[in-house]
């Protein structure tokens, strides 16, 4: 963990209410800025819930590792992770990948 962290996720920087809608957007009308700030709320509502299933991931993958190690198994196994990669490579092509990638380090570390 890196020094002066908690954790937990850094909380997204959220949008400067002295700033006007469009400044805050990038957007050149207010229609078009009005659209953008409620599409940003809703991808950060998604992304706290997308946190949320990671850490929940984390800890049933923590689960797993420590019964697979106690019944005197290895602590990761290589056939189910490329199940896991070639389920989000089909769902998302090669970006899902390497989102497969992260998701597998975070849960039972570097192998």
């Amino acid at each position: 963990m890196a020094a002066g962290t908690s954790g937990s996720p850094p909380t997204p920087p959220r949008r400067n209410p002295a700033m006007t809608v469009t400044e805050n957007t990038g957007a050149r009308t207010e229609e078009a800025a009005t659209l953008i700030a409620d599409a940003r709320e809703r991808v950060d509502a998604l992304d706290d819930r997308i946190i949320g299933l990671v850490q929940e991931r984390m800890a049933v993958s923590a689960v797993i590792q420590d019964a697979r190690i106690t019944s005197g198994g290895r602590r990761v196994n290589l056939s189910r992770e490329m199940e896991i990669l070639g389920r989000y490579r089909e769902a998302l092509g090669k970006p899902g990948t390497a989102l497969a990638m992260t998701l597998l380090e975070l849960s039972r570390g570097r192998v």
